[in-house]
């Protein structure tokens, strides 16, 4: 049921709480003093301490064990502490509780009230996981049901056949995967259908894009934190790695990565061990990781901004996402596609797409890839007329005004939508007016890069 630490200097009572503890079914580590109680705490996830109160140095005070409890908290704050001991007085079983211990049992003891009192400390150990759990994972709702949607991906291009081929091959194994290519080619959707692929399917897939998350709040984020390790720590959280554990993350826009940073990523691939900030107890991780970014990495490796063996460890395989312009033979289909979601979630008839505007969308460029063909045809759908999609209203020739939206018609389009609606168009157009640049881009709308990635994240903007 539990992992329970018992520290005592007296083998013959180690032996026996060994014995009781084991045969209700928990995980028992024994400690003879201080010392080696907290090399365990060092190298084991321990869930609850019972220890004593007097060890060798003192034998009726109780201060060795007031002691060992301030710097068991160190390593877990949450972390149940019941004491110990054959001296036992009042004053100090509530000076053990005001330093933080959760109950206080007298020697001899009786073995039911002890067994009681470590399955309900066991209990609201696995309660208050549960909850962290749950909180963090109500953040992810909306990303979580992303994963778990069915994907299918086909493709008519011999370039994008070659990347399914590849991904096929690949997704069975353990090995981290790093998708290069431009913004816009489809490298999220592509990592979930690894995942979707891969032997962790039925696991967690958690998604996190690296330029949303600020430096000072990376640990936390990936790590997690314990209560109190900060001033608005006000709770234990959990972090991505611990919630993606025996399935798969994903981390987008690697670039974004604070150069500070990257050597704690890398000894967390190196040794799968981490730990929660403002706690030293080590957590084992076993996931699936995959990568993407749309930066010249090797670029950056060169010029000292991204590391070299961090680089080693996630691009044990690297798949290259070709642009949408090397992959004309896909639009005709991909703009099917587009039509058909687009028209369920806009509850309009389908129109057709004439024969012009099929060979404008065919021979036009697309600096930003399939996400600019999206929104092309969302686009289109609003402002066509009679049932049809001229190549007019596609708008390809001069696509964006300098106030990033089309002209007063799409204005006109748009003047019922909500604010986050039309803060989300306004993105959508000066990241298609800037190439795909998201640096230009966020420079362009006055945004950090942070508060550009974090409108990203909140509009859904992928």
């Amino acid at each position: 049921m539990a992992n329970v630490l018992v520290v005592d200097d007296d083998e013959a009572i180690l032996a026996a709480l060994k014995l009781l503890l084991k045969r209700d079914q928990h995980h028992v580590l024994l400690a003879k003093g201080p010392h080696e109680a907290l090399a365990a705490l060092q190298k084991f996830t321990i869930d609850i301490v019972l220890l004593d109160m007097n060890f060798t140095h003192d034998t009726t005070s109780g201060g060795e064990g007031l002691d060992l409890i301030g710097r068991c908290q160190q390593f877990n704050s949450d972390m149940p502490l019941v004491v110990m001991t054959g001296w036992g007085s009042i004053e100090l079983a509530v000076k053990s509780l005001q330093q933080g211990a959760s109950d206080f049992i007298e020697k001899p003891w009786e073995n039911e009230r002890l067994l009681n009192i470590v399955r309900t400390q066991a209990s609201i150990v696995q309660q208050k996981r549960f909850q962290a759990a749950l909180i963090a994972e109500n953040k992810l709702l909306s990303e979580k049901i992303a994963t778990q949607k069915t994907i299918s991906i086909s493709s008519r291009s011999p370039a994008m056949k070659m990347v399914l081929e590849t991904v096929q091959r690949v997704a069975a194994s353990d090995l981290n995967i790093y998708l290069s290519g431009e913004n816009g080619t489809g490298k999220s959707m592509l990592a979930h259908y690894i995942h979707q692929l891969s032997p962790r399917q039925n696991q967690q897939m958690i998604a996190i894009n690296m330029g949303a998350i600020t430096e000072s709040l990376f640990e936390s984020e990936m790590f997690g934190h314990v209560k109190g390790a900060f001033t608005d720590a006000k709770e234990t959280r959990i972090g991505r790695f611990e919630l993606a554990n025996q399935g798969t993350l994903f981390l987008d826009e690697i670039g974004n990565i604070p150069l500070g940073q990257q050597a704690k990523l890398l000894r967390v691939l190196e040794e799968r061990q981490f730990e929660r900030l403002g706690s030293s107890t080590t957590i084992q991780t076993d996931v699936r990781l995959v990568s993407a970014s749309n930066a010249n990495i090797q670029a950056m490796v060169a010029d000292g901004s991204f590391r070299q063996d961090l680089l080693y460890r996630l691009n044990t395989v690297e798949i290259r996402v070709p642009a949408l312009r090397e992959r004309r033979e896909d639009i005709d289909d991909l703009c099917n596609q587009f039509l058909v979601a687009a028209c369920l979630r806009h509850r309009r008839p389908q129109p057709e797409l004439t024969t012009e505007a099929r060979l404008l969308l065919n021979n036009y460029n697309w600096p930003g890839n399939i996400r600019e063909l999206q929104h092309v045809i969302e686009r289109s759908l609003i402002l066509c007329e009679n049932g049809k999609i001229d190549a007019d209203i596609l708008m390809l020739d001069d696509v964006y005004n300098s106030t990033g939206l089309a002209d007063q018609s799409l204005y006109d389009a748009y003047s019922n939508s909500t604010l986050d609606e039309i803060e989300k168009n306004i993105i959508e157009a000066r990241i298609l007016q800037q190439s795909g640049n998201m640096s230009k881009t966020a420079s362009s709308l006055g945004l950090s890069r942070s508060a550009f990635y974090r409108r990203l994240e909140k509009l859904q903007i992928r």
